[in-house]
């Protein structure tokens, strides 16, 4: 395949993938109430905000995740190990790759055979991974796949007979209702063979004063985190989003274990998109940007039995506010 046909087919992809952008745009935006998809606050600029709301004082949920992976690396190796050597490690979401790090060096200091393959909505993240990886660990086997985390999980499983342990970390579990969490891991199973893995990071339930304060950090990081998408629509969508008139509000109700984040308009107002109908914000009306939910361990077990797994080892920081748990595929 030559250089103009590999251009051709790359700018065909960036036009599908900004069709579909403001599809989901415009239909989130026309919806009463109104959403946005938490996929999208991932390009390189809501990336390194990402990284910035993780170094957060408040913002428990990395470091208790982290220390996991930094003090109980052979723990979670031995668990993964369990099923057998020769597997392909699968990371949904990998962002930085900044805990799993701890794992990957294990293995390969133990000669484990692997295949990492890391993958992510976002190009930028894969870039980085796919270019840094193999100078820091140079043994590592490693193919970034960059879109959405089936159709890569099935690119994934067609390229490889190999058994699967999937990592899923972070809490992304918690980034959709319950009802969608369920339906979303009944959907990772059936990518999966009887005996494959997964590694699923899940945030507890705690005090709920601890839970809020992580998603409205006193430097505004998170805020601005969610502000950047409405930025995103106005550079790639030709949009007109004044940011100023928008507000940051996040919510978490201790009994559901919700934890919810809006943009509230902060006046009457009106946005174009590409050209598009006028879509009308009421003064005071929000905008649904995305729910961090939090779990018991018993309904992280639940979950869990529900989708086709059993739990084969809880791994606990030392707060016991974070869950990373190995699912066996049944």
């Amino acid at each position: 395949m030559n250089t103009l046909t590999n251009q051709i087919l790359t700018n065909q992809a960036e036009k599908s993938s900004r069709q579909q952008f403001f599809d989901d745009v415009m239909k989130g935006l026309q919806a009463s109430p109104k959403y946005m998809q938490s996929k999208y606050f991932y390009d390189a600029a809501g990336d390194k905000l990402f990284q910035d709301i993780m170094n957060c004082e408040e913002y428990y949920p990395t470091n208790c995740e982290l220390e996991i992976f930094a003090e109980r690396t052979m723990d979670l190796a031995n668990a993964i190990l369990v099923g057998g050597d020769g597997f392909d490690l699968i990371e949904l979401g990998a962002g930085d790759a900044m805990k799993s790090s701890y794992l990957l060096q294990h293995l390969l200091e133990e000669g484990v055979d692997f295949n990492y393959i890391p993958i992510d909505i976002s190009a930028h993240v894969i870039d980085y991974l796919t270019s840094t990886l193999p100078v820091t660990m140079p043994d590592l086997k490693i193919t970034g796949l960059n879109g959405d985390y089936f159709e890569m999980l099935q690119k994934a499983a067609a390229g490889s007979s190999r058994r699967k342990v999937v990592l899923f970390l972070g809490s992304n579990v918690g980034n959709m209702p319950v009802e969608n969490a369920a339906e979303f891991c009944a959907e990772l199973r059936s990518h999966l063979s009887v005996n494959d893995m997964a590694l699923i990071g899940i945030d507890l339930k705690k005090n709920p004063k601890t839970i809020l304060a992580a998603y409205n950090d006193k430097e505004g990081i998170t805020k601005k985190f969610n502000l950047n998408l409405l930025e995103r629509i106005n550079r790639e969508l030709g949009a007109d989003f004044d940011l100023s008139q928008f507000d940051h509000y996040p919510t978490y109700d201790p009994e559901t274990g919700s934890c919810k984040s809006y943009l509230v308009s902060l006046k009457d107002q009106t946005v174009k998109i590409n050209g598009s109908a006028p879509i009308r914000f009421a003064k005071n009306e929000h905008v649904f940007m995305e729910i961090s939910q939090k779990y018991t361990v018993v309904q992280a077990d639940s979950l869990a039995l529900s989708a086709g797994f059993k739990t084969d080892g809880h791994f606990y920081d030392s707060k016991g506010w974070f869950l990373d748990v190995v699912w066996i595929a049944k």
